[in-house]
């Protein structure tokens, strides 16, 4: 499959690629990625494999024994391959690593999909932490992150079905489904005493994974949603005509950003690393490190900021880290998710078109720092808008005044970031809430009754759009832009 710097993306995003951050690729069709990263991860995925040592007699009589009971003694005819892929997802689950999983036939082709760049789902990308189905991040412009869904949101249910007790891939499948249905979540999230409902109609987007841009003041911006296949090259390609265009200084945005293949990271960050300097370090189960060392033209003459949140995860943790300690640049915005290990996918032993993806290493910073379960803090701390976090409101009915809750709390925090001013943010429907409300419904032309329905719901939520994505509300990205012209002051 080709690319010429666009794909499609079908949401729901399948969360089954939420466990593929930064994921090496081994089988044959990913060959010319792999180069930057040999022989660090061929050494420390090859590790151990000279003499592997397979089932004795008796751990394979005890299978065996097992398997004949449930075939003859279960109270009712079963699937053998299912219970011979459910013994593998055990093996799997044995490890407790959310990032190592067995995935069935058609989950691979999903996962083998995701990595060119090609997803199916809410365009979210999730995780399994503690048996909890976690947002990393939702991708701009999809349907999770127009509802409003967050980095560390945790998922309870889909359409009423809890997730709890479900492993990954089984909680994907509920999630997913086809274009123009909806799937309504119920999410927890920190800071808010009850469950948030969010809805969601599953759709088709086109989905870029880099863009850029050249300001008037001579800043380059370039924003990677994404490290497909692709994306390597099109960040040349975009970074090309931003130095051909006199750039004088860059901002590199990877906020939300769930990472994806390792070896392109690397083919990006080479553009401004030194050549011979480290981009990432991998370290084997023994401690046995082995540098990637850029292998590119490195450095530049003008200032960089990385802009980051607590979405931007793995491949663009690497990236961050990376500019930060070989390249000078400066890192602006939030603490990242904090992902710091490195998958390998295994399929051509398996042989049924089902692979298995493990976590063979951990990946560290040029100067040797882990941030797993850490994140890596900004230079430069700039906090998102609350219109940014605030959950959307889901009206079943009307929200009228001398009423509390959460629904309450939502609106007022969209009502004061849109200019309306409730006075208060508690959760409590007062009068001067309720003038907002009618000041909001007049200036968009509904009736100003003072009260919420699914109409005004609906023009506030398209309110909200339209302000986050104007460029002029985004104060992180002005902060970056500030940091790139002090930067290149000095």
């Amino acid at each position: 499959m080709k690319f010429s710097g666009r794909s499609v993306i079908v949401f729901v995003l399948a969360a089954v690629i939420g466990s593929s951050l930064a994921t090496m690729a081994v089988t044959g069709k990913f060959a010319d990625v792999k180069r930057t990263l040999a022989p660090s991860l061929a050494a420390v995925a090859g590790a151990g494999q000279a003499e592997p040592e397979q089932l004795n007699e008796d751990e394979l009589n005890k299978l065996n024994a097992v398997l004949n009971l449930i075939e003859t003694k279960y109270y009712k005819d079963v699937d053998r391959e299912e219970i011979v892929d459910g013994a593998i997802k055990g093996m799997m689950s044995a490890l407790e690593d959310p990032y190592s999983v067995y995935m069935e036939k058609e989950a691979a082709q999903q996962f083998s999909d995701s990595i060119e760049g090609s997803f199916t789902g809410i365009g979210a990308e999730v995780t399994m932490e503690d048996g909890k189905v976690v947002v990393v991040a939702p991708i701009k412009g999809s349907p999770a992150e127009k509802a409003g869904l967050l980095a560390k949101d945790i998922v309870l249910s889909v359409n009423g079905e809890k997730l709890e007790g479900l492993d990954l891939n089984e909680a994907v499948g509920l999630i997913r489904g086809p274009k123009g249905t909806k799937a309504k979540l119920s999410i927890r999230r920190s800071g808010y005493a009850e469950p948030l409902e969010l809805i969601l109609i599953r759709d088709d987007i086109d989905v870029e994974t880099v863009y850029a841009k050249l300001r008037d003041d001579g800043i380059g911006i370039v924003e990677i949603r994404q490290f497909s296949l692709n994306t390597a090259e099109r960040f040349k390609e975009e970074l090309v005509k931003l130095d051909e265009g006199g750039m004088t200084g860059l901002v590199i945005d990877v906020r939300n950003n769930p990472g994806g293949v390792l070896p392109v990271v690397v083919n990006v960050a080479e553009h401004f690393v030194p050549k011979g300097k480290p981009i990432v370090q991998i370290e084997d189960r023994d401690g046995n490190r082995e540098q990637t060392l850029s292998g590119g033209e490195g450095h530049k003459d003008y200032p960089i900021a990385v802009l980051i949140n607590k979405g931007s995860a793995s491949a663009a943790e690497i990236l961050a880290g990376a500019l930060q300690e070989e390249a000078g640049a400066v890192l602006v915005g939030e603490t990242t998710f904090g992902k710091g290990t490195v998958q390998v996918s295994y399929n051509k032993a398996l042989g049924d078109g089902s692979l298995v993806k493990m976590t063979i290493a951990k990946w560290l910073t040029p100067d040797g720092g882990w941030i797993h379960q850490k994140g890596i803090a900004p230079d430069i701390k700039a906090p998102a808008s609350e219109l940014n976090s605030v959950a959307r409101l889901a009206v079943a009915e009307p929200i009228v005044a001398d009423t509390f809750g959460e629904q309450v709390r939502s609106l007022q925090t969209i009502l004061k970031g849109l200019g309306y001013d409730p006075e208060r943010t508690d959760g409590y429907f007062n009068g001067a809430t309720e003038k907002a409300v009618k000041k909001f419904q007049a200036d968009a032309g509904l009736p100003a009754s003072g009260s919420v329905d699914k109409k005004t719901a609906q023009a506030l939520e398209l309110a909200v759009i339209k302000w986050l994505r104007d460029e002029n509300n985004d104060s992180q990205l002005h902060k970056a832009i500030e940091a790139v012209k002090a930067e290149g002051r000095k």
